[in-house]
């Protein structure tokens, strides 16, 4: 198997696989959105709310918001050996406390250690009038997105398959014909090959096609090669999502082996 990194920012990265098939990224995206586990609000005391929300609709944002996540540190609440009771294990605790005019934003939550400090502060949580105030603990705990989208860490993970479109250079006056209706940054011809621009505007070109009704084009798929794109909403950096998922994965298929093993 062949990787290579397209674009890694820190929410988003774009990785070509080769020598693969699509079950096995299919299961790296499964693995992305059901079983990396993050950070999530997921107790809350609200000691007093004088806003126009209620209580239940800012616990539902406070849920929402992204936490930055260290797995090195940081054990499942109903594994730890405080027996669920909350401890730094498992627990990061955060404070919030504002009153008077203004908007009440994700990062006026307060952990009680610095280095659980929210990335994402400008989140609207609530806005206040006059002299309304907002005072309240949350209690945040690792989950798995299979259990609540709240500790879903990774958005729209998708691939597709590496795209070639070849047509016969004798109709090559007939290409040049279509390809000058076309939107001129949508392709470009080289050979005997009609080139995206941008691999993601295939359905355009598809369309095109299907509207035209031509006849000039064979679109082939490469399913040994796949692009794959996702995005975080910032509890992890892209690289490690991508890092911490695959271990998840590798896990998984070394398990299956050992009950494999076992069946008789």
């Amino acid at each position: 198997m062949k990787v290579d990194v397209k674009e890694l920012k820190p929410k988003k990265a774009v990785i070509k696989i080769e020598d693969t098939r699509p079950y096995f990224v299919n299961s790296l995206r499964r693995v992305m959105l059901s079983e990396l586990p993050k950070l999530a609000v997921d107790g809350i005391v609200i000691y007093d709310n004088t806003s126009a929300l209620f209580d239940e609709i800012i616990a539902h944002r406070l849920g929402l918001v992204p936490i930055p996540t260290d797995l090195s540190l940081l054990t499942f609440k109903d594994e730890c050996v405080c027996k669920g009771k909350g401890c730094p294990n498992c627990t990061v605790r955060y404070t919030l406390s504002k009153e008077g005019e203004g908007t009440v934003y994700s990062g006026d939550l307060q952990p009680a250690e610095k280095s659980w400090s929210i990335i994402e502060e400008k989140i609207p949580i609530v806005e206040l009038y006059g002299d309304q105030r907002l005072i309240l603990e949350v209690e945040a705990v690792l989950g798995r997105g299979r259990d609540h989208a709240k500790w879903q860490a990774v958005q729209a993970p998708g691939y597709r398959m590496e795209t070639t479109i070849e047509f016969d250079k004798k109709r090559e006056n007939d290409v040049k014909d279509f390809v000058n209706k076309l939107p001129n940054d949508l392709v470009e011809i080289k050979g005997n090959k009609l080139m995206l621009k941008d691999d993601k505007k295939l359905p355009v070109l598809e369309s095109y096609i299907d509207k035209e009704k031509v006849d000039l084009f064979t679109i082939k798929k490469d399913p040994a090669k796949v692009i794959f794109s996702f995005e975080t909403d910032g509890s992890f950096s892209a690289k490690d999502a991508i890092i911490e998922s695959a271990k998840i994965l590798e896990n998984k298929y070394a398990e299956f082996g050992k009950q494999l093993k076992n069946l008789k």
